[in-house]
């Protein structure tokens, strides 16, 4: 296929970056007794080459149809259009301190896991199978910390049904998402349910049809491109709340349809492909986000809404992404009224938009666990040691990195206000 000058931005990131990680995991495998290197390796080479803006480098980074393409891009644009090109896409990146690079990597190995997950165990729309990709170790995306994320293959040639209970999860809702995370081209939602839209027996059990077909009764729409089923289901409360019980499977087929397809070579080069292009596409999606954030760093303007939609956003949620950084004596106040809403959080993220270690350190709050003035109002403090307040947010050893502030399904959207001061002016707040 000839790739040609009108190839739009984005397409031609993905071919140009994600493309690289592709050929380190199917067209680079080492003889035997060679040393294999770390595909990661490969993204931090197409990192380096393209801020020199060595074409050559980078170019040796490819092999076969896609060097060829790649070649012919380059041809096309001429070799300064192309090295500007590649430097504009990358530039910042990449953080230069050691602390963010060693993050970097260990990011890149739960992609590459979250990949291998969903791309070679859990691929096949005959039989899905609902599973988390997101989770306390794999992290992408300013995961958010109040959520159990489930994600299963789906195919738009075929009819399924959930079948579960409720519980008494805060928030729940059902999305089906055409293509499949960090390949290109977005997510862009295909349809679209929430558990509070269900009908439900007494004891909260319920079905719900996936189909491209309306259906009577509970009903997920799906189309014919529709790759992917998406579940958020968010707490208020983890220690307190249960989680729905979920099963999914294929109806109107033969029992025979319902069982994995037998493995064959192409299933698992395709699963491979589209493990790497995982790590190479969301990973270099974000990091353009985070690099894009640090314009208004200590600040929580609203992000886009269709942009957050097609990366796979929920679109109920009203979306406050920015970027961080303070220095050890300083302390970030955050001031909103929340409007009424269903839900409302705020998380601290490090610079690849990891949600930072919730396990074991207090870096988020919500509607629920936070401590309100008399008025109504909230008052957040990230800091890097508690400062005796409430609603203290912790670091986790991080000097910078990303947040998100989300009103989920809100009367109004407020920007929430922000103010960095010394730890010494914070006295004045305290009760």
């Amino acid at each position: 296929m000839r790739v040609s000058r009108s190839l739009g931005a984005t397409a031609l990131t993905v071919v140009v970056l994600a493309a690289g990680l592709v050929v380190a995991l199917r067209d680079r495998l080492p003889e035997r007794g060679t040393d294999a290197g770390d595909p990661s390796d490969v993204f931090w080479e197409m990192v380096d080459a393209s801020r020199e803006g060595s074409t050559d480098a980078y170019l040796d980074l490819f092999a076969g149809e896609v060097r060829e393409q790649l070649e012919t891009v380059r041809d096309e644009m001429g070799e300064a259009a192309f090295q500007q090109y590649l430097r504009q896409r990358i530039a910042g990146l990449k953080p230069r301190d050691s602390f963010n690079q060693a993050e970097g990597y260990r990011y890149l190995s739960r992609l590459a896991r979250a990949g291998l997950m969903a791309f070679i165990e859990h691929a096949d729309p005959r039989a899905p199978v609902l599973h988390r990709v997101a989770n306390e170790t794999v992290k992408l995306g300013s995961d958010n910390p109040d959520n159990h994320y489930l994600t299963a293959a789906l195919s738009g040639a075929c009819e399924y049904r959930i079948t579960g209970r409720r519980n008494t999860v805060a928030y729940l809702g059902f999305g089906t998402q055409a293509g499949h995370y960090g390949q290109g081209g977005g997510l862009p939602p295909t349809g679209y349910v929430e558990a509070a839209e269900l009908e439900m027996d007494g004891e909260g059990r319920f079905e719900l049809v996936l189909s491209c077909k309306e259906q009577e009764g509970n009903w997920l729409p799906m189309k014919p491109d529709t790759g992917m089923l998406i579940v958020r289901q968010t707490f208020l409360d983890r220690r307190t709340e249960v989680p729905a019980e979920l099963h999914i499977e294929r109806i109107n087929c033969a029992p025979e349809e319902k069982r994995p397809s037998p493995l064959t070579p192409s299933q698992i080069d395709e699963g491979l492909r589209s493990a790497s292009t995982l790590v190479a596409g969301a990973s270099l999606l974000f990091a353009k986000w985070a690099r894009d954030f640090q314009k208004h760093s200590n600040k929580l303007p609203r992000f886009d809404q269709e942009t957050s939609n097609q990366a796979g956003g929920d679109p109920n949620i009203a979306y406050y992404h920015s970027h961080w950084r303070l220095a050890e004596d300083e302390a970030l106040v955050i001031e909103a009224v929340p409007p009424e809403c269903e839900h409302w959080n705020f998380q601290l993220n490090n610079y690849w938009m990891e949600s930072l270690d919730y396990r074991y350190h207090t870096i988020h709050t919500n509607k629920h666990l936070a401590e309100y003035e008399p008025d109504g109002s909230v008052r957040l403090v990230v800091a890097h040691e508690d400062p005796g307040l409430p609603n203290w947010l912790d670091t986790a050893g991080h000097t910078s990195g990303t947040m998100c502030f989300r009103w989920i399904r809100a009367e109004a959207h407020p920007e929430p206000g922000t103010r960095v001061v010394k730890l010494a002016e914070l006295s004045v707040l305290r009760r």
